[in-house]
């Protein structure tokens, strides 16, 4: 099981970790964080040291209820950044976070290798052709509605069912495109509250029956911090311990905020099926 970035295969046959790189202000853990060229360089040179094998930049914060971002704003964010982490890391294989096909162009034309779409297409009816075109690995995340009113809309019959419904249907559009190496996200967190979250991930293996890589992000989410009425900043062992669950359940890239933990995870589990 390989994806093509930038020429480079990359085999998910081993788990692999995607770093997340936030340049948001209000992302829901480390919204802020990242806002200079020191720190974002610094923080992607750590990830990078620590195991990483991608790097997920996002300029539009999708946390629930995060504010809409005009798409000039995202491309103003995310293009420089794009820049002077390729400038500074060359082989960095960048996935860029984003629904919209203009920031997908603009961001791949800059040397980024990933698209990683958290409405699958839906919210930007050009996504799916521009990805395409692009000749790119496409993660396509399911979802129902936006980040603005997404938690409005829980109310499923059957979740797992209704999940994969959605990716059955957007992988025959996806392919219909002649797009290649899709990877699906269930969408932890996105439009499922936390009994569904969890209900999800306790039958998340079903999801291998799509033959596709999964990837699985739930690194310090509200799923985790509620709980164990924590919060967030002192979620990373809950994060851990829900790691090991997705790898067990098929989890091909782990999408986190800790990446050094996160391998040791995989690890740990590729020596618990050695």
């Amino acid at each position: 099981m390989t994806i093509n970035c930038n020429g480079n295969l990359i085999s998910l046959d081993q788990p692999k970790i995607m770093g997340i790189l936030n340049i948001t202000p209000d992302s829901f853990y480390d919204g802020g964080k990242y806002k200079d060229e020191s720190s974002i360089l610094n923080q992607v040179e750590k990830m990078l040291n620590d195991g990483a094998t991608f790097i997920d930049v996002g300029a539009y914060s999708t946390r629930p209820g995060a504010l809409e971002v005009d798409e000039a704003i995202e491309l103003k964010r995310i293009l420089p950044i794009v820049s002077l982490i390729l400038q500074k890391f060359p082989k960095t294989i960048l996935s860029i976070d984003t629904f919209r096909s203009k920031v997908a162009k603009e961001c791949i034309g800059n040397g980024a290798a990933i698209i990683n779409d958290i409405s699958a297409g839906l919210q930007d009816d050009k996504m799916l052709p521009t990805v395409a075109k692009l000749n790119v690995p496409y993660i396509m995340m399911h979802m129902r509605g936006t980040p603005q009113n997404m938690q409005q809309h829980t109310d499923y019959d059957d979740i797992l069912k209704e999940v994969l419904s959605f990716f059955s249907e957007r992988l025959v559009a996806a392919k219909a495109l002649r797009i290649k190496d899709i990877i699906i996200d269930p969408g932890f967190g996105f439009a499922k509250n936390l009994e569904q979250n969890y209900e999800l991930l306790k039958q998340m293996e079903i999801m291998n029956f799509v033959e596709h890589p999964i990837l699985a992000g739930i690194s310090r989410k509200s799923m985790i911090y509620k709980t164990l009425k924590t919060t967030a900043d002192q979620a990373l062992n809950g994060t851990t311990a829900l790691h090991m669950v997705c790898l067990q359940k098929g989890a091909n890239i782990l999408r986190v905020h800790d990446v050094k933990e996160a391998l040791e995870c995989v690890k740990l589990y590729e020596q618990l099926n050695a």
